[in-house]
């Protein structure tokens, strides 16, 4: 008997610790889940996603990215919150499903960020070519990337390509070798500028020289600038608006075309 009512105080005093731990646990559970709930129920805010996989230099497109709703507290500083803010721009980084995108990693195509990093976008049926910046436009430092160009070309040609006809005879004719190029990037060296001339002008000790001018080009127009540049002619840039993107018809101008648009008096032999 005293064996029984032993073993039944040893019985209840276990079932007292079962329940007392499973009251703790109980306690405990709702404790921890008590920030995260009132977490879940503060202001929250539409924030640009990554919708899958993005890979460095993508373009983005709308099946790239979607909006969802973070809590105010847990979103960068720097998060796009509307998608036509990040639609159209190039990811400067690797994004992963889910990731918040910053501002700060998305850049315009063709452009250069402060800090130097280049967002250069070529799409399937284009190329990208280097032209050296030897015109007086692309001197002058006016040209930047995203700008829209024509690309005009000087040459000498043969007066005639009949053999034995004015075989050595050579005039220059100028026209417009291509139209309605993006400028991709502008390259250049940094110049030392005499100290004195650049206070007394205001500028920089140093300044960029642009030496190299990147453009996206088809490639067959790949092939005709490199014909131009190995041909050895003069290549300058003239500059468009930036909406536009018409194709004109333009006329080569050579000597013939001065003297007749300009009636300029000139004898001609029998």
């Amino acid at each position: 008997m005293p064996r029984l009512r032993g073993f039944l105080w040893l019985l209840s005093g276990l079932v007292v610790a079962l329940i007392a731990a499973y009251v703790g646990f109980v306690t405990v559970s709702r404790a921890a889940e008590a920030p995260a709930k009132g977490a879940d129920n503060g202001p929250k805010i539409d924030v640009v996603v990554a919708a899958r996989p993005i890979q460095v230099r993508t373009l983005l497109q709308l099946e790239d990215v979607e909006l969802k709703q973070l809590p105010v507290g847990s979103v960068p500083p720097d998060a796009v919150t509307a998608l036509d803010k990040a639609v159209g721009r190039v990811a400067l980084v690797q994004l992963y499903p889910g990731e918040a995108v910053l501002g700060q990693r998305l850049l315009e195509p063709n452009t250069t960020s402060a800090d130097g990093r280049m967002a250069l976008f070529i799409t399937e049926d284009e190329v990208l070519v280097a032209v050296p910046a030897q015109d007086y436009l692309s001197q002058s430092g006016v040209l930047k990337p995203g700008d829209k160009v024509d690309v005009h070309f000087s040459l000498d040609f043969p007066v005639s390509r009949v053999p034995g006809e004015d075989a050595d005879r050579e005039e220059q004719a100028t026209f417009a070798l291509l139209q309605n190029l993006q400028v991709a990037a502008v390259l250049g060296a940094e110049c030392a500028v005499d100290t004195q001339a650049a206070a007394a002008d205001g500028a920089k000790p140093e300044q960029t020289k642009a030496e190299t001018i990147l453009l996206t080009v088809p490639p067959q127009d790949a092939l005709v600038l490199k014909y131009a540049m190995d041909a050895g002619g003069m290549l300058s840039f003239a500059l468009r608006a930036p909406d536009n993107d018409r194709t004109y018809e333009l006329e080569p101008v050579d000597p013939d075309y001065v003297i007749n648009r300009y009636a300029i008096p000139i004898a001609v032999g029998e």
